[in-house]
């Protein structure tokens, strides 16, 4: 006993791990609420019936004044299915600079500032974590095209239901193209508190590096290379730390590395006696810098198999520099680098983390043809030959495979060589036209990002496609 709350060890434990591989503070709070006896004096949000009836949804207000609407919440966990939730860092504390001013981005709602996807396979006792980077340049649902970690200050300025979590969740749920069902936004200071209540944690530095720790009388530290033991507010200066040579790649891998240390560190049974005497802590401090739409049942069920998935079943994925572009944009009336996403790159990756066996897992091996046509992407077939009415025969002909050929029209110019132009990250049926068409020059095939395209994949039929095509006389 202690605080006049009585905990129990395997509950402490279960909730911790659930916050930290999946966003779900709240997990230890209630559950100690609603199952344990608990002084009236402690703060904290109200606490539900004793039958354990979650409340849906929970966390801090917005950062701009009343709860955004209400969103509608996914239906409950069934326990059996892969579930995936994006985690989300957020630092709403203000930025003073020399003469005292905030921040012009600090003004008004935060952007997310680390957006890492969560995914567990129950019953192949799997789990991945795949890290978006902050400057992908992508369509945020109803406000057009952006930085990623604008999703979140849109959904939060403009009170839409959910609010910055529910845009966020959406927007990355388009671009990775798998179902995300859950959110779980993360307060940094949450973060650094998490970290000192469950002790330092174990860190290999895989190559010096000098962080800022945020704070008073905080100065610079130099972590050489190797194991470093780090406290919260070194943790969280590692894992923001920005200016290596790989930037927001190598902050990415900091952060998935200082996840899996937290595992680490709360699945020692010689950390069980520490746990459990700063248990009050963890629901004091934490369990308000917490937003998820998980509910209480749905977090100790992940908890409860987050800690019987070893760690070699973990599976870790960065978007990285060979998956984007780099281009410059006005953004907010100033010149920025964004990181275009080229779709297919991204989705071997995602096919890597979300698969039981990578990228050459079953399905993946499968006919081309028939994972085109489950993709069920909308095809626009254009005549770029000297061949009178050969796009229309192209585009009957691919209906007849089963593929979605919405428009057929004539090109505006005449090509040699049969191009296909990707605009929405359908990576088999891409790979299915790259053999029909018999593609071989990398500049036959593009990617261009483009949300307002008519089709998600262009065909320009060549007079090569003329001279040689198995479509039948």
């Amino acid at each position: 006993m202690k605080n006049g709350i009585k905990f129990s060890l395997s509950t402490v434990i279960i909730g911790v791990l659930a916050l930290i591989l999946f966003g779900g503070a709240f997990a230890l709070s209630r559950y100690v609420t609603v199952t344990m006896r608990v002084l009236n004096g402690i703060p904290g949000i109200a606490i539900s019936s004793s039958d354990g009836t979650p409340t849906p949804q929970v966390g801090l207000p917005t950062d701009t004044g009343p709860e955004a609407p209400a969103v509608k919440l996914p239906p409950t966990w069934d326990g059996a299915s892969r579930v995936t939730i994006l985690l989300m860092g957020v630092d709403t504390q203000p930025v003073l600079d020399a003469q005292g001013n905030v921040s012009p981005d600090r003004i008004g709602p935060a952007r997310s500032d680390t957006m890492i996807l969560l995914t567990i396979d129950p019953v192949a006792k799997t789990a991945g974590m795949m890290s978006v980077p902050r400057d992908l340049w992508v369509n945020i649902p109803n406000f057009g095209y952006a930085k990623i970690n604008t999703a979140y200050f849109d959904g939060e300025a403009n009170k839409i239901p959910g609010g910055g979590p529910e845009l966020a969740r959406r927007t990355v749920e388009q671009v990775i193209g798998v179902p995300v069902q859950y959110y779980a936004q993360v307060q940094f200071w949450s973060f650094t508190r998490l970290i000192e209540d469950i002790g330092k944690i174990t860190v290999d530095v895989p190559q010096k590096i000098i962080i800022d720790p945020i704070g008073p009388g905080s100065d610079k530290i130099m972590l050489s290379k190797g194991p470093h033991k780090l406290g919260g507010v070194e943790a969280l200066a590692y894992v923001r730390m920005r200016h290596t040579q790989n930037g927001d790649v190598d902050r990415s891998n900091r952060q998935q590395a200082v996840i899996l240390a937290a595992r680490n560190q709360v699945l020692d049974p010689a950390n069980f006696p520490t746990i459990l005497q700063n248990a009050p802590a963890i629901y004091n401090e934490i369990q308000s810098g917490v937003r998820t739409n998980l509910t209480f049942d749905d977090i100790m069920r992940l908890g409860m198999l987050a800690k019987d998935i070893p760690l070699e079943n973990i599976k870790k994925g960065v978007i990285d520099f060979t998956m984007v572009q780099i281009d410059n944009m006005v953004v907010d009336g100033q010149n920025e680098n964004v990181l275009k996403p080229i779709p297919d790159k991204i989705r071997e990756l995602r096919d890597q983390i979300f698969s039981t066996a990578g990228a050459l897992s079953p399905m993946a091996k499968g006919d081309l043809l028939a994972l085109a046509k489950q993709e069920g992407a909308t095809i626009a077939v254009y005549n770029g030959s000297s061949v009178q009415g050969l796009a229309q025969r192209t585009a009957d002909y691919l209906k007849s495979l089963g593929l979605n050929v919405v428009l057929v029209g004539s090109a505006n110019y005449l090509t040699p060589a049969t191009q296909i132009i990707n605009h929405r990250g359908t990576l088999y049926t891409l790979k299915y036209f790259k053999d029909l068409f018999s593609i071989g020059a990398g500049s036959q095939i593009s990617n261009k990002l483009d949300a307002t395209s008519k089709a998600d994949i262009d065909i320009v039929i060549g007079d090569d496609w003329a001279n040689r095509n198995p479509i039948p006389k």
